[in-house]
C-alpha cells in the first residue's frame, strides 16, 4: 500500500518509516502540510498518517483542504494529545482513527490494515433532495435534472456546505477550504458567494432550504421539513 506519512519530528517520523516498510507499505514522508497537501492533490494513496501539530499548518486544517478537494485517502491522526475534546475533534474533522503518540508498532500495522478493509466499501457519491442532486464524486450539482452552472469557487463552497449540512460553518474554515490555507479574503467576498449559491441552487425556505449567516460567525444550511 502506498502512504502519505506528514510529520515533521524526526525522531517521531524515523521509527514509523522503518515499520512501514518493514510490513511491505511504499512510503512518502512530509514534514510540512503544505507539502503534504500538494502531494495529495496530485498522487495516489491508499492510506494517510497525520501529525497534528506542524510548523505550517494544523493536520485539521490538511485534512479539511483535502476533503473538499476529493483528494483524500483514509486517515488516521497520530498525536500527543489525548484528551476527549481533542478525540472528538479529530473525528469530527473527518479523521477516521486517531493513535496517541508514542504508537505501538503492532497496533499502528493493525490499524492501518483495518482501515484498509473497511476503505473498500464505496462511500455515497450522489445525494439527492427532491428536485436537487449533488453529486460529490464529479463535483456536479443538477436542480430538476437540468445542469446547474457554477464557478469554481462556488462549486468547492457549495461541496463544502452541503457536506455540513445542519452545522455552523466558521468564515474562516470556509474561507481555508476554499480559497486555500494561506489566502486573504474579505468577509464580504464569502457572502457575496453565498448569496449566488441560494440563487442558482434555490436555497431558500419556499424550495426546503435554509441558508443563515449565524450571529457573523460564519453559515449554516438546514434542510426544512413541511
Amino acid at each position: 500500500m502506498k502512504i502519505a506519512f506528514l510529520e515533521d519530528e524526526i525522531s517521531s517520523a524515523l521509527p514509523v518509516i522503518e515499520w512501514l516498510k518493514e510490513a511491505g507499505h511504499d512510503v512518502d514522508w512530509f514534514k510540512l502540510g503544505q507539502e503534504c497537501i500538494h502531494a495529495l492533490l496530485d498522487r495516489r494513496y491508499d492510506v494517510c498518517l497525520l501529525d497534528w501539530m506542524l510548523p505550517d499548518v494544523n493536520g485539521t486544517e490538511v485534512l479539511e483542504h483535502l476533503k473538499l478537494k476529493g483528494a483524500l485517502p483514509p486517515v488516521i491522526f497520530l498525536t500527543s494529545r489525548n484528551t476527549e475534546e481533542d478525540i472528538v475533534r479529530i473525528l469530527q474533522a473527518g479523521a477516521d482513527d486517531y493513535i496517541v503518540k508514542p504508537p505501538n508498532k503492532k497496533i499502528l500495522l493493525s490499524r492501518i490494515d483495518a482501515l484498509i478493509r473497511r476503505s473498500t466499501t464505496k462511500p455515497k457519491t450522489i445525494e439527492h433532495f427532491g428536485h436537487l442532486s449533488v453529486n460529490y464524486m464529479q463535483h456536479k450539482f443538477e436542480l430538476e435534472s437540468t445542469a446547474v452552472k457554477l464557478t469554481e469557487k462556488e462549486t468547492f463552497l457549495a461541496l463544502y456546505i452541503f457536506k455540513h449540512i445542519g452545522t455552523l460553518v466558521s468564515r474562516t474554515c470556509l474561507s481555508q477550504a476554499v480559497w486555500g490555507i494561506s489566502a486573504e479574503i474579505n468577509s464580504r467576498t464569502i457572502d457575496v458567494h453565498i448569496c449566488h449559491l441560494r440563487e442558482k441552487l434555490k436555497l431558500t425556505p419556499e424550495h426546503g432550504w435554509r441558508l443563515n449567516c449565524i450571529n457573523r460567525q460564519g453559515y449554516r444550511l438546514e434542510r426544512l421539513e413541511y
